[in-house]
């Protein structure tokens, strides 16, 4: 009997290790091959680390094809401070490269990070600048690509593409409008370090940036440079304070050419005021259409054979219309004239009168 029950316990211990076993199978089989990716990514997560390659922006092209908004290649300078040996001289040799106090530079060197960005006084570094930092070859000193927006044109349909930041974000314009579209994703050289910051002997990994979506515009080159030239003319001729203009396709609705004086170039957009920069004056300062309507009317008169440009009209000065006295421009009127004159003189009676006669006919 008490053997019955030694071999019982015995079977019961061995299936309860089997079970055991049996899990612990079962848990390293998840491990290996269910749960890999999302261990791995983890692991390399702690392991790894990431020096950023900006994407190129999207261009801006003209409905002819004419580059607007470009983009150069420049670099900026990134540091590992745990790589740097010695702080003190990195720190005096590339301030004397940047011109900068040594004191700035230091502040990036010993701060408790990865990776530090110096900025902005290691931003958008010229390639003169950039040999120098590079020959120094420090270990911890890095130097990466950037994309510099570049507008070729300089002060051409500046309010209308706006501007970017120091980081290629859009801040105005269009630049703001399809910042979504015209952002690419960054990519970046991956290495591997300790908890120390020390850099491993492990393979690096590239990963290409994606450039930002082009964007072509119903602008046309042409005639945006017509308006542009004329706008110029118009400010220097008659000293005005601003002058703006819109072209566009009466058939498509298509906006071929827009302009606001004074403009700017948005390659330097620091050096001129907020309200220069964020006001295109053809879509903000808005007025009421006044004379310039007076064509349409005419035209509409003329279109529906009421009127023609060499009847006559007397114009007295003012004309009475229901209890409101409508008065010309002109102290006195005009006096006799052909509608032809009406519209050299901007005559508001003469206008009117057609615009009268007009109205009866639709009745």
């Amino acid at each position: 009997m008490f053997s019955k029950t030694i071999h019982k316990r015995i079977k019961i211990v061995l299936l309860i290790i089997i079970f055991l076993f049996i899990l612990i199978i079962c848990k390293v089989f998840y491990i290996q091959v269910i749960d890999y990716e999302k261990l791995n990514d983890l692991a390399n997560s702690l392991w790894s680390r990431n020096l950023p390659i900006e994407a190129d922006r999207g261009r801006i092209y003209t409905a002819d094809n004419k580059v607007i908004a470009d983009n150069l290649t420049t670099v900026s300078l990134v540091l590992i401070p745990n790589q740097i040996k010695n702080k003190e001289k990195v720190a005096q040799d590339i301030a004397n490269i940047l011109d900068v106090d040594e004191e700035v530079i230091k502040e990036h060197i010993y701060k408790k990070s990865s990776i530090e960005r110096v900025h902005p006084e290691g931003r958008r570094l010229t390639y003169e600048i950039a040999d120098k930092i590079n020959n120094l070859n420090y270990d911890g000193v890095y130097l990466v690509k950037e994309a510099k927006r570049y507008y070729p044109n300089d002060f051409m349909l500046s309010h209308v593409l706006g501007y970017v930041g120091i980081d290629n974000q859009g801040l105005s314009g269009l630049e703001l409008q399809y910042d979504t579209y015209l952002t690419g994703a960054t990519g970046a050289i991956k290495y591997y370090s300790d908890a120390k910051g020390q850099r491993l002997k492990l393979s690096e990994s590239y990963v290409e940036p994606q450039n930002g979506m082009d964007i072509y515009l119903t602008i046309n080159y042409e005639i945006q440079s017509s308006v542009e030239r004329e706008l110029s003319n118009v400010m220097e001729k008659y000293d005005a304070s601003g002058a703006w203009a819109i072209a566009m396709d009466p058939n498509s609705g298509k906006i071929l050419a827009m302009a606001s004086y004074p403009n700017f170039n948005p390659n330097n957009y620091q050096d001129y005021s907020i309200e220069q920069i964020n006001r295109n004056l053809a879509i903000w300062a808005t007025y009421e259409p006044g004379s310039t309507f007076k064509i349409v009317t005419l035209a509409s008169a003329l279109e529906e054979n009421v009127i023609n440009l060499d009847d006559k009209f007397y114009d007295p000065g003012y004309v009475k219309v229901e209890n409101a006295r409508i008065k010309c421009w002109k102290h006195g009127g005009h006096g006799a004239q052909t509608f032809l004159e009406v519209v050299q003189n901007s005559c508001n009676l003469g206008v009117n009168t057609a615009t009268h006669i007009n109205f009866k006919k639709a009745l």
